[in-house]
């Protein structure tokens, strides 16, 4: 009957839920789901795995990404952390600012040469990053607290999202200038994305050096509430 809603294949919907709470294998929950949700919808059994192979080899790269979280994930089981804190300790000298503006600079590099991906929140911020910067940021003088720590390890993203944001748009094939390029062309505006580039770039030195100053002036925050607390604990120890 034409018009009548097929409700049959959200039964895929039903299989994802209890797979997931059996804790079954996600790829054999979700490519079972895939499978009652095509064949509700009456396509063909070949049709239905020809489609799913074609959106595999289609969608190939994205197994980059999914094979890194659980990569990340055995490393930091193995102490990934803790020696990357331990070999940032063995630098003498090296402070929270120093070594998060070394990152920012050389995120934006990357991100200018189109090595958007090489880095991100889950494949270094997290893993390596943000335990270094507390290391730097503690510099042989004791743990930091929690607020502190937690306000490292947020400086440790932005830098993360400054460097990549503000280095990325200076890259030429990069999709936002072709989007860029696109809109004035419309507007009937000729810009060439070297142009859009280059324009680019002030913006990016700027925002390396505004968030550069961010960071120096964390890490001066820091270094005086920890004089605070070792005056008061100096004052309020046993005479």
């Amino acid at each position: 009957m034409p018009g009548v809603i097929n409700y049959w294949p959200l039964l895929g919907v039903a299989v994802v839920v209890i797979g997931f709470t059996l804790r079954r294998n996600p790829v054999l929950v979700v490519v079972t789901a895939g499978l009652v949700s095509g064949l509700c919808a009456g396509i063909p059994l070949p049709d239905l795995l020809a489609l799913l192979g074609r959106t595999f080899v289609e969608n190939r790269v994205l197994l980059l990404f999914l094979l890194t979280l659980p990569v990340i994930g055995l490393l930091e089981h193995f102490g990934l952390r803790e020696r990357a804190r331990t070999w940032i300790a063995s630098f003498r000298g090296l402070t929270l600012a120093r070594f998060q503006i070394t990152y920012l600079g050389l995120r934006q590099l990357l991100s200018m040469a189109g090595l958007i991906d090489i880095a991100g929140h889950a494949q270094t911020v997290r893993p390596l990053i943000a335990p270094m910067s507390e290391s730097a940021a503690e510099g042989g003088r004791g743990p930091l607290t929690d607020s502190q720590r937690d306000r490292v390890r947020a400086s440790a993203a932005a830098v993360e999202n400054v460097g990549r944001f503000f280095g990325e748009d200076v890259f030429v094939a990069f999709g936002a200038v072709l989007l860029i390029q696109g809109f004035y062309a419309r507007n009937g505006i000729v810009l060439e994305p070297l142009s859009i580039s280059l324009w680019a770039l002030p913006t990016a030195i700027a925002a390396f050096l505004i968030h550069s100053v961010r960071v120096r002036l964390l890490q001066r925050r820091i270094d005086r509430e920890r004089r605070l607390i070792g005056k008061d604990g100096a004052t309020n120890a046993p005479r």
